[in-house]
């Protein structure tokens, strides 16, 4: 059911539906559905402009953590084709789309798209431009690479969830935010946008690979070189950025909320205990001595205890003693500073987090809600050259959903 060559669209008469705003317009992306860091790379390359097109299953497979399209925040702004990719029509439409593609991303077990045909020597070979972006769980190798996890799974053997949360008791769960999204995410977009660079000056399509467990490890450059200059304790909570310090960790008010604070600089030191009024029995002097650690941290959190959030938030406005509410989701978008830049947005009734960073030139945007699985499927095929009868066909035989 695959359409000929002589067919087949070029670059340059892509869709109507493709992206025109952002710096990366007219850049398509094919996002292999997945969980986690993929969907959140794709977003970023969706906000920037990109036209990404996620290639969905007619049914949905379980993927731990049900939610309706419009709360799929993580697909927001892109294009979905359903197609069973083990139906070999199924996988003729999916290679005639990556014929057009710049970019392709992908997050399964390693071997998987080798299996159904999509390996990068496969895909490479009719598309010597592309930038094929991967990324697995614990890597392509070793004993481990076929073996399920999570975030949490990864953390855990990077070293970084060992010296989080207090001594003697279970490590804390830190979301999901540094493997899957710091970690992997951000790492597999740099490396595409490096490649699509190349790509730009003339060189050839590559692949573009990391893994969770890597990206964890990658974010963690810093707390190693403390570690082996001897400044880093291996004791959890004893250390100046794990809530051993009494000036970078979070206290309780009288009214049972939270105040983070992170007054590492002896200056912003000495605004915070000029606020807390704590000057005359606490030396700005002392500060690194860790042997007073828990008296001073004992005698922050009494006095924090003795006023409500609110009162604290009126003694620090406009001090650089780097006191800061703790907020709740539903709490950070109406926090006057987020506000005032823009942090937030609503579309189609929901709260998005802003596209970040902000270009000068090439600003991004949300372009709307996640769709529907299959939404888009009958106008990819019809951009790609398949006529309705051949899409009529597709749907018959099960190797398309449209919505």
């Amino acid at each position: 059911m695959s359409i000929s060559e002589a067919e087949r669209p070029t670059d340059g008469s892509r869709a109507s539906a493709a992206q025109s705003f952002g710096a990366l317009a007219g850049i398509r992306v094919v996002e292999f559905a997945a969980i986690g860091p993929i969907p959140f790379c794709g977003m970023l390359m969706a906000d920037m402009g990109a036209e990404v097109i996620r290639i969905e299953r007619p049914t949905p497979s379980d993927l731990g953590i049900p939610v309706a399209a419009q709360f799929d925040h993580l697909n927001r702004g892109k294009r979905s084709l359903a197609v069973d990719l083990k139906h070999p029509d199924g996988r003729r439409a999916v290679h005639d789309l990556l014929a057009t593609a710049d970019v392709l991303i992908e997050g399964f077990r390693p071997g998987t798209m080798e299996r159904l045909g999509f390996g990068p020597d496969a895909v490479l070979a009719g598309r010597p431009t592309l930038v094929y972006g991967r990324i697995s769980g614990w890597g392509p190798g070793g004993p481990l690479a076929a073996i399920s996890g999570h975030d949490l799974n990864f953390l855990a053997a990077s070293g970084a969830l060992g010296a989080m949360g207090a001594p003697g008791m279970p490590p804390p769960v830190p979301l999901n935010l540094i493997g899957d999204f710091g970690g992997a995410a951000m790492h597999l977009a740099c490396g595409v946008l490096a490649a699509l660079v190349a790509v730009n000056r003339g060189g050839v399509g590559q692949v573009v690979e990391t893994s969770i467990a890597a990206g964890a490890i990658g974010l963690t450059p810093m707390l190693h070189g403390l570690r082996q200059s001897g400044q880093w304790s291996q004791h959890r909570q004893d250390n100046i950025l794990d809530g051993g310090a009494p000036f970078y960790r979070s206290y309780a008010s009288s009214d049972g909320h939270y105040l983070a604070v992170g007054a590492i600089e002896a200056k912003f030191y000495d605004a915070l205990l000029q606020g807390l009024d704590l000057l005359k029995v606490i030396a700005v002097a002392d500060q690194m001595d860790r042997s007073r650690w828990p008296a001073v941290s004992s005698l922050l959190a009494k006095t924090f205890a003795a006023h409500t959030a609110a009162h604290w938030q009126e003694v620090f406005d406009g001090t650089d003693a780097c006191v800061t509410p703790v907020l709740s989701f539903d709490e950070a978008p109406d926090f006057p500073q987020h506000i005032a830049n823009n942090h937030f947005q609503t579309v189609a009734g929901q709260v998005h987090p802003s596209p970040q960073p902000v270009l000068s030139r090439t600003p991004s945007r949300i372009r709307g809600p996640a769709p529907e699985c299959g939404t888009d499927t009958a106008d990819i095929l019809q951009e790609l050259g398949y006529d309705a009868p051949a899409r009529a066909l597709l749907e018959q035989q099960g190797a398309i959903k449209a919505h």
